[in-house]
């Protein structure tokens, strides 16, 4: 599969890399990738190689400094940043190509995706019809300590790696904008977003960073069909990121909570060589 990849420009002066599967559909799928992803990791892939077989045209938005080339300004992308996918939303409807949209996000783009459903309630394009997510950090406060606590070494080893590399990136290409000074002292996602994210984002700090991002808070208000999968073994979700309240009392928004599937390890395959995940969102879409 061969992305066709366009540049958009964003309100404040930045860009955002589109990565495109058409199919000839007048559907369309804007899939979100998780923390230091981007538009080539396997599970975007297979979700978008699924979406074309299943009809659906398919578009990867590449969070801001995720597509390859740092991008124009010191900030970059957080939990919940939603403008940005707003911007792409309104891009892909303004081309009169489409009749349906949907919204498939993984991990942090899923808090991304549900936030943004809920804060904008009555305010959402008319062609957004459906949205499914897959392990979503809801209370990120709790999920920053569930991954501190359950000796998640190495995958906090590899997000602060990865995440040092932008802020070397922002020190060449921006200089002064950020430092490194001490990067390795940071042994937490707290202790990186108090330093980083918060300042960078207009938060005070970690914590209200996390209380004003998660998704949580948001989720009673969405109104349209909204499936969000999580499994009991996900090592990253602490238990109010399960949420059986919010899925009992909003008729739009389900909840499947998994046995297995780890953090985005949905891996069981069909017939068609596809994850369950993938299948399970393209059965989700198609179910009028």
């Amino acid at each position: 599969m061969n992305y066709e990849r366009e540049r958009i420009d964003t309100p404040d002066g930045d860009f955002l890399d589109l990565d495109w599967s058409r199919v000839g559909s007048n559907r369309l799928a804007v899939v979100l990738h998780g923390m230091e992803g981007d538009s080539k990791r396997h599970y975007v892939l297979g979700m978008v190689k699924a979406l074309n077989r299943g009809g659906w045209d398919a578009v990867a938005l590449n969070f801001r400094g995720c597509s390859g080339e740092c991008n124009r300004k010191p900030r970059f992308y957080h939990s919940g940043d939603t403008e940005d996918l707003h911007t792409a939303v309104l891009h892909v409807a303004a081309g009169n190509e489409y009749s349906k949209l949907a919204l498939i996000g993984f991990s942090l783009g899923g808090n991304v995706i549900l936030k943004y459903l809920g804060e904008r309630d009555g305010a959402l394009h008319p062609l957004i019809k459906k949205a499914v997510t897959f392990s979503v950090p809801c209370d990120l406060t709790a999920c920053e300590v569930k991954i501190t606590q359950s000796g998640a070494g190495l995958y906090l080893k590899r997000f602060l790696r990865l995440l040092h590399n932008k802020i070397k990136m922002k020190m060449q290409v921006m200089p002064g904008s950020v430092d490194d000074n001490g990067y390795n002292q940071i042994s937490t996602l707290r202790e990186f977003d108090n330093r980083y994210t918060a300042p960078l984002h207009g938060f005070k700090d970690a914590l209200d960073y996390y209380e004003k991002s998660s998704c949580g808070p948001f989720l009673l208000n969405i109104s349209v069909p909204t499936l969000l999968v999580n499994s009991a073994d996900d090592p990253f979700l602490a238990e109010s990121a399960y949420p059986v309240r919010e899925a009992r009392e909003n008729p739009y928004f389900f909840l499947e909570v998994t046995d297995f599937g780890g953090h985005v390890g949905f891996f069981a395959v069909n017939r068609l060589g596809e994850y369950w995940s993938e299948s399970r969102a393209l059965e989700f879409l198609n179910d009028r």
